[in-house]
């Protein structure tokens, strides 16, 4: 199974964090966190930061390292390596997605989330970070 190595950035601010609504493909309509495929010779960090760009016109500043997810799909296994972050200029402007919502703690089950980004869910509420 080919594998798909991505990053995503649990950005936050005020007690909540960015979900974003996938406006295309097999999952159309779940929500995630933002982020994409890392390029080659890229670290997860730079991807991060180029990808959230080029999503949501905003620059993030990586904070830590969250987890890493590995998640079996259909037709791909992803790896994916997750950063909490902040948002050092901008607001986020929707290029790609449908919509977006700052969820906090009370309300981050309150969306369908993709499966694996489920998973980063359940850490958040586990360690209590927001």
């Amino acid at each position: 199974m080919k594998t798909v190595r991505v990053v995503a950035a649990v950005i936050h601010r005020d007690g909540a964090v960015l979900a974003t609504q996938r406006g295309y493909g097999a999952y159309k309509d779940f929500w995630e966190f933002p982020g994409g495929k890392i390029e080659a010779g890229e670290t997860p960090e730079a991807a991060l930061v180029r990808e959230i760009g080029e999503e949501l016109a905003v620059t993030v500043g990586p904070e830590r390292y969250l987890l890493t997810v590995e998640y079996d799909y259909p037709a791909f296994h992803l790896s994916m390596d997750c950063f909490l972050c902040s948002i050092a200029s901008g607001e986020p402007t929707l290029i790609e997605h449908e919509s977006a919502r700052w969820l906090d703690r009370e309300h981050l089950l309150t969306v369908n989330w993709l499966p694996a980004d489920l998973l980063i869910v359940e850490r958040l509420k586990e360690e209590g970070s927001l």
